[in-house]
């Protein structure tokens, strides 16, 4: 029997970015205060710390930043996939997030490539994974 992934705990502060990767859209929340985008979701905004927000659908580009590629599992359910690929992606929109590259030639990628987001569902949620563009 082979262990089960994790997937992310759903709180109040990420419920809506989960239902929105769950229906194919990467969300970002933006401080109406001070308009500044972020990622990962929170409850305050981290330049001045207003707690409205709201909810808004970014164009799921970016370029990878940094990036490694895992060989060892950090647990067993990780086997199956070795090796794979961890990167920083900058967003067109500004904010920076953590996710796996997958796809063709993922294990190919250079920094400031092209990617775009794509979705692996995950038991209730999906979860949000960037591929490389073509260049």
């Amino acid at each position: 029997m082979s262990a089960e992934l994790p997937t992310p705990v759903v709180t109040p502060e990420t419920a809506p970015y989960w239902e929105g990767a769950r229906a194919g859209k990467l969300l970002l929340q933006r401080c109406l205060a001070c308009r500044a985008l972020r990622f990962y979701p929170r409850r305050a905004c981290p330049s001045c710390w207003s707690e409205r927000v709201e909810w808004v659908e970014a164009s799921g580009r970016g370029r990878v930043h940094s990036f490694t590629v895992i060989h060892r599992p950090p647990a067993p359910a990780f086997a199956s996939r070795l090796p794979y690929v961890v990167a920083l992606v900058d967003l067109e929109e500004g904010p920076r997030m953590m996710a796996n590259v997958v796809g063709d030639g993922a294990l190919e990628v250079a920094i400031d490539d092209p990617v775009t987001v794509t979705f692996e569902p995950r038991g209730d949620i999906a979860l949000p994974q960037f591929q490389r563009v073509a260049r």
